[in-house]
């Protein structure tokens, strides 16, 4: 996996031209200053020197740090593999156990989501049967005789309007049936016109009026479930986003617990007792143009500019250990060894910095866990619409309500002449703009602290270490 200067590396070479990066000091993309230190510590554990260089840049007042790389390996005979191995094994038992839930709940948010569009059509049947506008009304009521006849009527058997207006010869039952609106017109369509004869009129009366009760309570019956099956799926939707927020800790720790990065190293031999492990810190600290302006690290001519874009004094620490577990406790090893250690400084703005996370963030989602992570976001976003359709019906109205009330006529005015800033976003490094006159001394100065400050670091370790230094800082 390339890391955090492989990024930097690629972004500036991207963004800069060859010429500029040797005026910066950056020449092809490298840093502006580097150390390394190598320390033996068999005996003691590598913590200390992890979280001296961590607690020694807070004091300096540098507290903008990300760990950008936390990769270990473990070789397969020591105890400290196995010990990881079993808590990893046990995090994606219970990740792959929870994702279980997560995938029901999501088929039964499907099914909910597929009754109530059912139930929404049928919904509308009942409302165009009472609507004003008479080809309106009529489609409707057709509509709902024909669900009575094919779901409730049928169940008769031979003894159904279908059947018999088929194999029984009343042809005209079926059709009667479906011009009447009420048992009078029934009464009507057997008297002086003769459409249908007696026979037919005794079979639809006690039709139509059972269909007329049917529609009644039907649609009571329809509405009620309505609701309950709304108020269900919004049940399950919060459940599925409540068993998401408890899976992914489970998914991140069995991620962070795959071992990686060191497999062809020489150093990790299958049988010794040997593990590895690499940090790497990205540390930056923004440069504050007014004070500097005021301290006289700037020209004072630069005092009314207001710089577009922030530079930051740059580090990229990183450590990397070799060395062997010992138990130390019944659940935790403590490392003795070796650790080389790598401090490298830059100067870079806000822009680069934004390319330079995207570039991780690239690689991020390449892992194995990044899929995971985003599959019930993918599942909600695919069905987000049928879900607020249906749940955010009644917020709508509310809003609607609200809209609806008087408003202040000058907050309308004073919204009217609003401007919306927006703000463009750089897709890609060869959008970076080159640094003007008065960026170029702002960078200069960036660079500067990030050469002074990295090294200081590396100074005061090894001088409160008992390690020979240097009175200047060299590069």
């Amino acid at each position: 996996m390339a890391g955090i200067k492989e990024a930097i590396k690629s972004v500036l070479t991207k963004a800069r031209k060859k010429s500029e990066l040797e005026k910066m000091g950056m020449a092809e993309g490298k840093s502006l200053s580097s150390y390394s230190l190598s320390y033996d510590a068999p005996s003691s554990v590598l913590e200390p020197i992890y979280f001296w260089i961590l607690d020694f840049i807070q004091e300096m007042g540098i507290t903008d740090i990300t760990k950008v790389t936390d990769n270990f390996t473990s070789s397969p005979g020591s105890g400290h593999f196995a010990e990881m191995g079993m808590r990893a094994t046990r995090m994606q038992e219970e990740g792959m156990k929870i994702l279980g839930m997560v995938n029901q709940v999501i088929k039964t948010v499907l099914n909910l989501i597929y009754d109530l569009k059912e139930f929404e059509i049928r919904l509308g049947h009942y409302e165009d049967a009472r609507s004003a506008d008479k080809e309106k009304k009529e489609a409707g009521v057709l509509s709902l005789k024909q669900i009575w006849l094919d779901q409730v009527d049928i169940k008769r058997g031979r003894g159904s309007i279908h059947q018999m207006a088929y194999e029984g010869g009343f042809t005209t039952l079926r059709e009667a049936f479906m011009v009447a609106n009420s048992i009078d017109d029934i009464k009507k369509m057997s008297g002086n016109e003769g459409v249908i004869n007696e026979q037919v009129k005794r079979i639809l009366i006690p039709r139509m009026a059972e269909f007329l009760k049917w529609k009644e309570f039907s649609e009571k019956e329809l509405r009620k479930r309505f609701e309950i099956e709304k108020s269900y799926l919004k049940t399950e939707v919060e459940s599925l986003k409540l068993y998401t927020s408890w899976v992914r800790p489970y998914l991140k720790a069995a991620e962070e617990l795959r071992q990686k990065g060191f497999e062809k190293n020489p150093a990790l031999v299958h049988a010794f007792n040997t593990a590895m492990f690499e940090l790497v810190l990205f540390v930056k600290k923004e440069i504050n143009f007014k004070s500097a302006v005021q301290a006289k690290n700037l020209p004072p001519g630069f005092a009314n500019y207001t710089p577009k874009r922030k530079y930051y004094s740059c580090g990229v620490i990183s450590l990397v250990f070799r060395g062997f577990p010992q138990k130390v406790t019944q659940q935790h090893y403590g490392f003795g060894g070796n650790v080389d250690i790598k401090f490298d400084s830059y100067a870079l703005n806000d822009e680069e910095i934004a390319m330079i996370n995207k570039e991780l963030e690239k690689e991020d989602v390449a892992e194995s866990l990044g899929f995971i992570q985003e599959a019930t976001d993918l599942s909600l976003k695919e069905l987000e619409e049928d879900i607020g359709h249906f749940l955010n019906k009644e917020r709508h109205e509310e809003k609607k309500i609200k809209s609806d009330e008087p408003q202040n006529p000058f907050s309308a005015l004073f919204k009217f002449f609003k401007i919306k800033k927006k703000e463009k976003k750089i897709s890609d490094a060869k959008e970076i703009k080159k640094d003007n006159f008065i960026e170029q001394a702002l960078r200069k100065l960036a660079a500067e602290k990030a050469v002074d400050n990295l090294y200081s670091v590396y100074d005061i370790y090894k001088k409160s270490h008992g390690m020979a230094s240097s009175r200047e800082a060299f590069r």
